[in-house]
């Protein structure tokens, strides 16, 4: 905690204690800056640097790589970090009642500028990377990063950096001189560019067609020169670099590409940044089209420790409010449907637009379904982020036109006035920041959805049509009976509401493009667990606990059937409790419970992780493996990560067109370092399965780095 928090939660702890008040929700450990592994009581603000503030105007880049006029939005505009800090200190952030930043790759770019088409290009953007471990200097050096942390957690702001280990830079297979030829550095040392390749860093299969999993991950993405995760040095390298953002503070971390790099590599990659000493949430970007429904995406969001961007809902809400395309009873859907089937829907990042989408807002359109998508997302599960510029209802469709200057630090917009009011309730409300979600009214035009916490609940309306009023009747909710006003005090024309005692709410009207926020707040007398942060980890990682009604005494943490009692219990309070992961837990996915000292046991929060040990990357390569149509080779093993034998916990399906070809198969698996590995290989067609034959193949894991085994197809 910083010295300023410090103080200003000393002095609100003893204002609290002299008038006999609550303490403000900030002043609670589930919602504090320092919780780094638990974002549900956040808004996140994601800030597409060079395009939010110059406040440096020293850093410019020089000659053709600035656009002084702003009219060419391939070049930098200028803005910096220090721009951040500016308008953090003059209140504009704070007053929003932005609680995280998430702001562009903050590492070292290429400074080239690449003529594509006739058009000059640059990477404002920060996703042409050169160096991990150096500065982009057009933001600035690492003491503007260092001062840029320090004001964001003065203000109880955290900060994630955008990070993209999939690439380099853009580059080319015949010309060593296009651009940088994706040149990769490692604090100013060449490591090698991708047409002088010896220490093989690079792919070297050609551009994918999207046209598989496979395809994505193992070729390059578009020209840009993709990353070989299977290569110690580039292991070693990519963990060092994101220890030194860490070290310097940083409190979260949005992986980009994360569908075309190998999920066994990210894996083994976010273990390590749990088993640090600095652990921070992490979730990637996994692109989904409209209506597009993906079991990779679900399962590397419920398997790879990393939660994921939440397309799904984002598009849906496009569609549902901002295309008018789909009904109200359609986004129902898609909520109960992502629900069912991600593990961790509470972690998955929720948001209406960012900068590879259209923005939200139609130029010339009305506000209001801009208005609504924000309401919807502020108080919906998951973890909000807001694309710079939304609460001044920026407007442009496609790159780079979605990326456009901060048009104005308005704070008399509706939508800023919005997010001020909606933002401090995730943390004031429990059952906004970690609540299941029940529909309770639903037409083509409406949807009224309940958030529900132990004893806390909020109630939420829309209605989305701008011309017609809906007469609202039979309305039930979890609302102990009373009148109950709008939280947004009629912003966007709500109203209040009475519930009689059996929570039947009075028949009321709905106004046209109406939202409404009602809610009731109330203490937890038993253990209720909202989150766990992170999902997956190892015996000694440290696990954050959050929720309400833990007591402020000790009492026991359970991981399965083993407790963490005594020295493992590193704090407990009221709202958070911090354990470590005994020695003794089994591996593999088990309930977490909180056994409080007075006597009392919470529901259990399901599918935490233990990983068998630290983690490395293996390639596991079988030759020889023959198969009918429609059926495809698997990965079973020993160890839990290998699934324990279990058919039912099979690892794939296995690759067979780019690395290696069919009849051979491959695949990139994390694996306990050092492990004594026991393996085979079945093939299924979804039916039946078959195992191979003779005796079961062994390798010894490398303690770090990664590893390839080789074996040939038993029958």
């Amino acid at each position: 905690m910083n010295k300023r928090t410090k103080l200003l939660t000393a002095l609100s702890l003893s204002l609290s204690m002299a008038l006999g008040t609550s303490l403000p929700a900030w002043a609670s450990s589930d919602t504090s800056v320092e919780n780094k592994l638990n974002y549900s009581t956040d808004v996140v603000y994601q800030i597409v640097t060079d395009r939010f503030m110059d406040g440096n105007p020293a850093n410019n880049p020089a000659g053709g790589a600035s656009s002084g006029d702003k009219s060419n939005l391939k070049l930098y505009f200028g803005g910096d970090w220090q721009g951040i800090i500016d308008k953090i200190n003059d209140g504009y952030l704070t007053g929003m009642g932005i609680t995280a930043l998430w702001i562009s790759q903050p590492v070292e770019n290429i400074t080239a500028v690449i003529d594509y088409s006739g058009t000059k290009n640059t990477s404002y953007h920060g996703y042409w990377p050169r160096d991990f471990k150096r500065t982009n200097e057009a933001f600035g050096n690492f003491t503007d990063f260092e001062n840029l942390i320090r004001t964001a957690h003065e203000n109880n702001i955290k900060v994630i950096i955008d990070f993209a280990p999939n690439h380099t830079s853009p580059a080319s297979s015949t010309d060593a001189n296009f651009a940088e030829n994706g040149a990769l550095y490692d604090n100013g040392k060449l490591l090698g560019t991708y047409m002088k390749d010896t220490n093989q860093l690079f792919h070297h299969h050609g551009g994918t067609d999207f046209s598989t999993i496979e395809d994505g991950i193992y070729r390059n993405l578009y020209d840009l020169a993709d990353i070989n995760h299977n290569n110690n040095l580039i292991d070693t390298y990519f963990k060092d670099a994101i220890q030194l953002w860490l070290d310097m503070g940083v409190d979260g971390i949005r992986f980009d590409a994360v569908k075309h790099m190998p999920f066994g590599w990210q894996k083994s990659y976010v273990s390590s940044i749990y088993s640090s000493k600095h652990p921070v949430f992490t979730f990637g970007e996994w692109f989904l089209g409209a209506d597009e429904t993906s079991t990779d995406n679900i399962r590397f969001a419920n398997e790879s420790g990393m939660h994921l961007l939440d397309f799904a809902y984002a598009q849906q809400v496009r569609e549902v409010l901002r295309d008018k395309s789909e009904t109200m009873k359609d986004l129902n859907a898609v909520i109960e449907d992502t629900a069912a089937v991600y593990q961790f829907d509470n972690n998955l990042v929720t948001f209406i637009d960012n900068h590879d989408m259209d923005r939200f807002q139609v130029s010339g359109a009305s506000k209001r379904p801009t208005e609504q998508a924000l309401a919807l997302t502020l108080t919906s599960r998951g973890v909000p982020a807001i694309y710079y510029g939304t609460e001044q209802y920026a407007t442009g469709n496609g790159d780079p036109n979605n990326r456009g200057m901060m048009p104005s630090f308005d704070t008399s917009t509706t939508a800023y006035k919005l997010i001020q009011t909606l933002a401090p309730l995730r943390k004031s409300n429990p059952a906004i920041a970690y609540g299941t979600t029940q529909e309770r009214w639903v037409n083509e035009d409406v949807y009224i959805f309940e958030r529900k916490f132990g004893n806390n609940t909020a109630v939420v309306a829309l209605n989305r049509s701008e011309s017609k009023s809906y007469p609202i009747s039979k309305l039930l909710t979890s609302l102990p009976a009373g009148t109950y006003s709008d939280e947004l005090n009629g912003l966007l024309n709500g109203n209040s509401i009475t519930v009689d005692g059996s929570g039947t709410v009075t028949p009321f009207t709905l106004a046209a493009g109406g939202t409404a926020v009602w809610q009731h707040t109330a203490a937890e007398t038993a253990p209720i667990i909202g989150n766990v942060g992170p999902t997956m980890g190892k015996a000694g990682n440290t696990v954050t606990i959050d929720g309400r009604g833990f007591g402020n005494d000790k009492g026991e943490v359970n991981f399965g059937t083993v407790a963490a009692t005594g020295s493992d219990i590193l704090s407990w309070e009221d709202t958070q409790i911090r354990a470590i992961i005994p020695a003794t837990a089994s591996p593999g996915e088990t309930d977490v419970t909180v056994n409080t000292a007075a006597g009392a046991t919470s529901e259990p929060f399901h599918n935490f992780n233990i990983l068998t040990a630290e983690q490395v990357t293996v390639r596991f390569l079988v030759n020889n493996a023959t198969t009918s149509l429609g059926e495809n080779v698997y990965l079973v093993g020993n160890v839990a990560e290998l699934g324990a034998w279990d058919e039912k916990q099979v690892i794939g399906p296995m690759y067979n067109q780019v690395i290696a070809k069919y009849p051979t198969w491959y695949y990139d698996v994390s694996v306990p370092a050092g492990a004594k590995l026991e393996f085979k290989f079945v093939k299924t067609n979804g039916k039946t399965l078959t195992w191979e034959g003779g005796n079961n193949h062994t390798y010894t894991a490398p303690s770090n780095g990664t590893g390839t085994v080789t074996v040939n197809w038993q029958n």
